[in-house]
C-alpha cells in the first residue's frame, strides 16, 4: 500500500501544472462569465424573453460542470502535493499548505450550491409555461436568486485569487533562490 501512495507517477511536481491551468481556466471563465457573457446577455434583453429560464440553465448546466472538473482537478492536486510532503515539513503557505487544501474545499462546497442548489431553482423561477407568451415579466423571487448567485460567485472569485495568491508566493520563492 505504502508503493501506492508514493509511486513516481504521483510526484507533485506533475500535478503543479495541471492545478495551475484548472485554477487560472476556471478563474479566467468565471470572470468572462460574469462580467462580459451575462451582463450582455442581460442588456441584450435575455431576460424579457419567454423561455430565459430554461435558456440560461443549459447555460450553465454546462458551466457548472466545467467548474465541478476544475475544482476535482484542483483539490486532487493539492491532496497529492500534501501527501507527498516529508512529515518533518511544516509549511505556513503555499501550494502546499493547510490553507490551499482548505480553500479548495470550501470552492468545492460553494461550486456544488451553485450547481445543484441554486441553478436549478433559478431555472425553475424562469420557466415559460405558457407556450403562447410573447414575454414575461421577471419574478421577484428571480432577483434574489441572482443576488444569492453573485454572492456565491463573489465568493468563489475570492477563493480562486486566495489559491492564486499562494502559488504565486511559491513560484516567486523559486525565483529568488
Amino acid at each position: 500500500m505504502n508503493t501506492l501512495s508514493h509511486s513516481t507517477a504521483a510526484r507533485p511536481t506533475r500535478w503543479v501544472g495541471a492545478v495551475l491551468f484548472a485554477l487560472m481556466f476556471w478563474f479566467s471563465g468565471s470572470l468572462l462569465m460574469d462580467f462580459v457573457i451575462m451582463p450582455g446577455l442581460f442588456v441584450g434583453g435575455m431576460m424579457n424573453q419567454p423561455d430565459f429560464g430554461p435558456t440560461g440553465y443549459a447555460m450553465f448546466w454546462v458551466f457548472n460542470r466545467l467548474e465541478l472538473l476544475c475544482v476535482g482537478v484542483i483539490l486532487t492536486g493539492l491532496l497529492v502535493a500534501r501527501q507527498a510532503r516529508r512529515e518533518q515539513d511544516v509549511i505556513a503557505s503555499g501550494f502546499r499548505s493547510r490553507w490551499a487544501t482548505e480553500i479548495a474545499v470550501v470552492l468545492l462546497g460553494i461550486t456544488l450550491v451553485l450547481t445543484y442548489a441554486i441553478a436549478p431553482a433559478m431555472g425553475a423561477l424562469g420557466a415559460s409555461l405558457d407556450p403562447f407568451a410573447t414575454a414575461t415579466a421577471v419574478p421577484p423571487a428571480m432577483n434574489h436568486m441572482h443576488g444569492l448567485y453573485f454572492g456565491f460567485e463573489a465568493l468563489k472569485l475570492l477563493g480562486c485569487g486566495a489559491l492564486l495568491s499562494l502559488f504565486y508566493g511559491d513560484f516567486s520563492q523559486t525565483q529568488d533562490a
